[in-house]
């Protein structure tokens, strides 16, 4: 098994309003040596903003400012900004979160040029109701029978009069185009799907997602498989280009008797054509064990979003039982090999 160390928390809430609830789940942008986190930060009532902290190496904070860089301004993302990811595509970067309105979670998107100003895109996954899903699906599409389960919220259309819609979050773009196209994860329970083959983030209409879900099953990328991760998966970090092929820290969860448990996850994927899986870590990278993992607003959590490189060491950023943010490192080659022995193909 692969040597993973744990750094301890890194990040906990304060008494500052915006984040007394907690701090978790941070995008990691690392230029040079500083890394830069955009954490989701969480104030009284479950209401959530992106908070922003430099560090000057792996583990070391620098500054933190003391009021969210990014908070809600319009109706889809009026109860918060959750769990960002971010990632550098030809000099523009694209910071994606889940935009909460107290009944949907859906992808959202910002884009800046020099990480201080941010120009928010709006959603850019679809509005799609349960039933619109259902009758969308192709009878042929092999999908797994947890898709109804998971997805269909009561079969409910409206609640407190407001629309009910498919929750499609942990949207993470590659960090380069593939083929000249843009690509990117979501995540639609319980799989991890993909999005390729669009130049222009425009061309994602009604038309494009009405055949996207008819072909769903061809669009999906993970799915359950061992133990750990046998109730669904979800995107964790962006992909990281290794010659081996892309690697993808994700995060699975399964049930027990204290519920349920997400662990940090591996697997690796074709460099030129990511829906296919070369290999997967057939036990968790990391999982809740500590004190800060195993008790918190949510219990038994490690959800990897963020990581920066430093020679061969790989650090990953996580939210800790959603109340922190910490860290833990794995020798990138290793784990590259570990993997290589673990092929699916």
């Amino acid at each position: 098994m692969i040597k993973v160390v744990k750094h301890g928390v890194l990040l906990g809430k304060t008494d500052l309003t915006f984040e007394n609830e907690g701090v978790l789940n941070p995008a990691a942008m690392q230029i040079g040596n500083k890394v830069h986190l955009f954490y989701r930060a969480v104030s009284k009532g479950n209401f959530s903003t992106i908070g922003y902290c430099v560090l000057s190496d792996a583990l070391t904070v620098e500054s933190r400012m003391e009021e969210p860089l990014l908070s809600p301004e319009f109706d889809y993302e009026s109860q918060g900004l959750e769990d960002p990811r971010i990632v550098q595509i030809e000099g523009v970067f694209y910071l994606t979160y889940t935009a909460y309105d107290g009944i949907n979670a859906l992808g959202a998107l910002a884009l800046s040029t020099d990480l201080d100003h941010f120009e928010k895109q709006g959603l850019i996954v679809p509005k799609i109701t349960y039933e619109e899903f259902i009758e969308l699906s192709n009878p042929n599409c092999q999908l797994n029978t947890k898709y109804i389960r998971y997805n269909e919220h009561n079969r409910a259309i409206e609640y407190h009069g407001e629309e009910v819609y498919l929750w499609d979050k942990n949207v993470i773009f590659f960090p380069r185009k593939i083929d000249g196209k843009l690509c990117f994860l979501h995540r639609i329970k319980p799989d991890i799907q993909i999005m390729v083959q669009v130049t222009d983030l425009k061309e994602l209409n009604h038309d494009f997602w009405s055949d996207y879900f008819q072909n769903l099953d061809q669009h999906i990328v993970l799915s359950p498989k061992y133990d750990h991760e046998v109730n669904y998966i979800g995107g964790g970090c962006p992909p990281i280009e290794t010659k081996e092929g892309w690697l993808l820290i994700y995060h699975g969860v399964h049930d027990t008797i204290k519920g349920y448990v997400y662990s940090a996850c591996a697997a690796l994927l074709d460099l030129k054509n990511p829906q296919k899986e070369i290999a997967r870590l057939p036990y968790p990278l990391f999982f809740p064990e500590l004190s800060w993992e195993l008790k918190g607003e949510v219990n038994n959590v490690c959800f990897p979003t963020g990581t920066s490189l430093f020679d061969d060491t790989l650090y990953i950023y996580y939210g800790a039982a959603d109340e922190r943010i910490a860290t833990a490192s794995v020798s990138l080659s290793e784990l590259i090999n570990e993997l290589l022995s673990n092929t699916t193909i």
